[in-house]
């Protein structure tokens, strides 16, 4: 870890520097899981679960589509 004035312990990034751009897309598939199956589903036992689950990912494969993106690639602004 490497102490600035003034700032929090960070840790000391060494060797290359990988993106998160590569777990994106697993994270849009947990989104929309959630979404669509977990936020206010009623789940009778953990199987009930695991079922409505497999049922949604094989629905979903069945009739999948790319994400549509909608970033421009402007610099974002920054709040006031």
């Amino acid at each position: 870890m490497s102490r600035l004035p003034g700032k929090r312990a960070r840790p000391v990034l060494r060797g290359d520097r990988c993106s998160n751009a590569a777990v994106l897309p697993d994270e849009l598939v947990f989104s929309a899981l959630t979404r669509a199956v977990l936020r206010h589903g009623d789940f009778t036992s953990r199987n009930d679960l695991i079922e409505k689950m497999d049922t949604w990912t094989i629905q979903r494969n069945d009739h999948a589509r790319p994400f549509r993106w909608t970033y421009d690639g402007t610099p974002l602004k920054e709040a006031a």
